[in-house]
């Protein structure tokens, strides 16, 4: 993909000043997508993910219901804290491991995965890259972002919970009454447990409460991480913990989708969206880029979409940010962390239909993006 935008770049189908004020814009994001995601392997590895999963299945206690909220809470709150690539990363094979460690099916602990790693991204900056590019547009900080979003976060949460339940994990879909509870998860090293639980505390309450750059801030918080690691397992520090591949494939994606905006896109795109402020242009903003992420990729629709909303008209944006956040649980390549997702549920040998993946995430959408629209909307 960043080869195809250099192409692009080359061969004059992508002039360079775009190129260059776009890979300007998105050099912070990369940053913290790169220290964000070695925060969070490295906390995987010292077992935090480990020790809040086996304790939500065992505050569970058996049942089902219990489970399903549960598990909801513990990847909304990964989301919203810690990106929603993280969740698709690092929880999925903890789901999974927890699935086969009680007894219960995989699925519906997979589709709770996916699902809110997407619809429970909107609330902070830190919990997806649009989020970035929206607050830096309208100018929020993250308790200002919070503050316009929590209404539209619920919704989207809501909805995401009443799908589930119905297609994951109703009587007869989840292939069990009850579960046995897991016995106490008890980490190898203690030390690198605590160090890099605070160190995630410690990120969380930064980017809440001090004004830094979200890149410093998970900076800092994977510098502690790796910091324990060379003093205690300095094995497990090596160059793959470094996303290499999302670092390569992001800037493609945009160099690409900017080359398709500077020849025709941002027409489009500005017809489609409209220009009304109001509740109809928000609906709209939300659907298109929901329905564009669903075919390109939410990160580069954002932007391109983002061009297209008039500057004074911030509740439309934040409606496009609906759509391409909420919006994305269609396709297989809607967003990265869904990619990331089908990755990880293949080396697990965890097999999900991609018909019923792609019937269920449209339901999904249907519901959702309109929903937080219309929060959005009423909160504001």
């Amino acid at each position: 993909m960043l080869a195809c935008g250099l192409l692009c770049l080359a061969t004059g189908l992508l002039p360079a000043e775009p190129a260059g004020d776009a890979m300007l814009r998105i050099a912070p994001l990369l940053a913290f997508l790169g220290t964000v995601i070695v925060l969070a392997e490295l906390t995987s590895a010292a077992e935090v993910f480990d020790v809040v999963a086996s304790g939500v299945a065992r505050a569970g206690r058996g049942s089902y219901a219990a489970l399903f909220v549960l598990c909801v809470a513990f990847a909304s709150l990964t989301t919203i804290t810690l990106n929603l690539d993280t969740t698709a990363v690092l929880l999925t094979p903890v789901m999974l491991a927890l699935a086969s460690r009680v007894g219960i099916a995989p699925v519906p602990l997979a589709m709770t995965t996916v699902w809110l790693a997407n619809t429970a991204s909107l609330l902070l900056p830190v919990s997806n890259l649009t989020n970035l590019l929206a607050a830096d547009r309208v100018a929020l900080t993250p308790a200002g972002l919070a503050a316009k979003m929590w209404a539209p976060q619920l919704a989207a949460i809501a909805v995401s919970m009443g799908c589930l339940w119905l297609f994951f994990w109703r009587s007869g879909k989840r292939g069990a009454e009850t579960y046995p509870p897991p016995a106490v998860h008890r980490p190898a090293d203690r030390t690198l447990f605590r160090v890099c639980g605070l160190a995630c505390l410690g990120f969380l309450l930064a980017i809440l409460l001090a004004d830094i750059p979200l890149w410093a801030a998970s900076a800092a918080a994977a510098g502690v991480a790796v910091a324990a690691f060379a003093v205690r397992r300095r094995g497990v520090l090596r160059l793959s913990l470094v996303p290499w591949r999302l670092l390569v494939l992001v800037p493609g994606l945009f160099l690409v989708v900017e080359t398709v905006n500077v020849n025709g896109l941002h027409a489009i795109l500005a017809s489609a969206i409209g220009p009304d402020g109001g509740l109809l242009g928000m609906l709209r903003a939300a659907a298109v880029g929901g329905g564009l992420s669903n075919v390109l990729n939410n990160l580069p629709v954002y932007l391109a979409g983002e061009s297209a909303v008039p500057v004074g008209n911030h509740d439309q944006l934040l409606a496009l940010l609906i759509g391409t956040n909420v919006g994305p649980v269609v396709t297989p390549w809607a967003s990265l962390a869904t990619l990331l997702w089908f990755e990880r549920c293949h080396a697990q040998g965890v097999r999900v239909s991609l018909k019923s993946f792609m019937g269920t995430g449209a339901l999904l959408a249907a519901g959702a993006l309109p929903a937080a629209t219309v929060a959005l909307a009423l909160a504001g």
